[in-house]
């Protein structure tokens, strides 16, 4: 090989290397950042999710006289007449 062919050899090889490392937004980080958009992306769509339950529970809670006292039995203890509240304790 004559020596303009290795130059030339070395040079491609060193010009992949900067493209694929070299710079502040080089391939391997511009993968890096891709990856992470996707799981960003991801993780919106489940708060999105989330989101949308909390804002139909929260509606529910202000119109729906069944789940009104469902959450008054269930956090506050709230019982109708004649009933008869047993709360279970665990033992410590």
């Amino acid at each position: 090989m004559t020596r303009i062919r290795v130059a030339g050899i070395a040079g491609g090889v060193a010009l992949l290397a900067l493209a694929v490392w070299g710079g502040e937004y080089g391939t391997a980080d511009w993968i890096t950042i891709r990856r992470q958009l996707a799981e960003e992306r991801t993780r919106v769509a489940a708060l999105r999710i989330e989101l949308d339950s909390l804002a139909k529970l929260a509606h529910d809670l202000e119109t729906n006289p069944a789940v009104q006292e469902r959450v008054a039995r269930e956090q506050f203890g709230m019982i109708r007449d004649g009933e008869v509240l047993y709360r279970v304790v665990p033992k410590e």
